[in-house]
């Protein structure tokens, strides 16, 4: 398929302000201006329309909590134990909420998708593209990173308990006692795979999902708002040498040249919501404008269903007129969120090698702006709008 007279947008050094885009099973196999357009025997003439990447939400519970349902549908927190690392999102999920389609009728083609915060170490995260059936189907990778959670979260939902973790001090030891299990338990794997007479360890479950973590085969995803909470997640992240990423980072502007010094990826947002509890009373929507300024990119997310998925763009223009410049608020939702997860080698940006996920809108729309809707979306090369 060839679609040409396209604004096309890539989120890279180069924009085709009249160009060609050639897709092919599934990625896309060229772009470039119309001078050197190929021959290909379907075309769609785009008429000067702009095609952007699909935007990818960085940080959802997308199918998680099913829409419109109670106790039936919450499938997000397994809060009996505070300590869940061998929890994976993808077996919760379910690809037919309404959610899914709503997120793509709103350009958003990738997500990352998993448990909530009530735990300090709550599951593995999974990234997924937002049309098909089975999630098996859909999956970018099905343990794309491990959630941890500091602050208010565990807190309020062991209080309630009266069970730890029930200060901050205890949800870090938490964390630290079981990534230190988790490295013990390695230890012995690998010296039983070395010398003969050194048993293997007995199978644990818990130890087995945080081993690629520890070995940086996966992220840790620190959900912290406070300050304080941003630095003892870096803290621990140092200490057991993780490839981590700040997600929420709301007090993360009040720190944002340390920030910047300890080269912090970030996820900010949700910012299209209130002060719901005290940690987030610092909570500004100039926050991402100003993470850039100190050279900080950091991606944008509805923390779904906190927003609604379809509102991620939205989001991005409140951003802009809160002064992060445009280009750097839809990258927010395309390359930087990408880069975050760690899949901007398939997402978050057009070009040859990547998954053909597009979103098109009409050529007097802004992809920001409150009334704009996509007017065709592609995922995998495929029209899903």
């Amino acid at each position: 398929m060839l679609l040409i007279h396209g604004n096309i947008l890539t989120m890279e050094d180069m924009n085709y302000p009249d160009g060609f885009l050639q897709i092919e099973d599934g990625v896309i196999k060229a772009i470039g201006p119309m001078s050197e357009v190929p021959a290909d025997e379907t075309v769609v003439d785009l008429d000067g329309k702009t095609v952007l990447p699909g935007f990818v939400d960085a940080h959802t519970h997308l199918g998680m909590w099913e829409d419109g349902l109670g106790f039936e549908g919450d499938d997000g927190n397994e809060s009996t134990d505070p300590v869940t690392p061998q929890l994976r999102a993808i077996d919760a999920l379910n690809p037919l909420d309404r959610t899914f389609e709503e997120a793509r009728n709103g350009g958003v083609t990738t997500v990352l998708t998993g448990p909530g915060s009530a735990n300090p170490i709550s599951g593995q995260w999974a990234a997924v593209k937002t049309f098909g059936r089975r999630i098996d189907d859909m999956v970018i990778n099905p343990a794309i990173g491990m959630k941890f959670a500091l602050g208010e979260n565990p807190k309020t939902v062991y209080n309630e308990k009266n069970a730890a973790p029930m200060t901050r001090m205890a949800t870090a030891s938490l964390i630290r006692e079981q990534l230190k299990k988790a490295e013990r338990y390695l230890d012995d794997k690998e010296r039983a795979d070395e010398e003969e007479d050194y048993d293997l360890p007995e199978y644990d479950a818990k130890c087995e999902a945080l081993i690629p973590v520890l070995e940086r085969e996966q992220k840790a995803f620190f959900h912290a708002h406070r300050a304080d909470d941003i630095f003892t997640a870096i803290r621990i992240a140092k200490e057991f040498k993780l490839d981590y990423v700040i997600v929420h980072c709301t007090e993360g502007h009040l720190i944002r040249d340390i920030l910047a010094a300890e080269k912090v990826k970030a996820i900010a947002g949700p910012i299209l919501c209130d002060r719901s509890k005290p940690e987030l009373k610092n909570l500004s929507v100039e926050g991402p404008a100003l993470l850039h300024e100190a050279g900080i990119h950091a991606a944008l997310c509805t923390d779904h269903p906190v927003i609604p998925i379809q509102y991620l763009p939205l989001c991005a223009g409140l951003c802009v007129g809160a002064g992060l410049e445009k280009e750097e608020a839809l990258k927010a939702i395309t390359i930087y969120a990408a880069e975050a997860a760690g899949i901007d080698d398939k997402v978050g940006s057009l070009a040859p090698g990547k998954d053909a996920d597009l979103v098109i809108y009409e050529e007097d729309a802004d992809p920001c702006g409150p009334y704009a809707r996509p007017s065709m979306v592609f995922i995998n090369g495929q029209q899903v709008l």
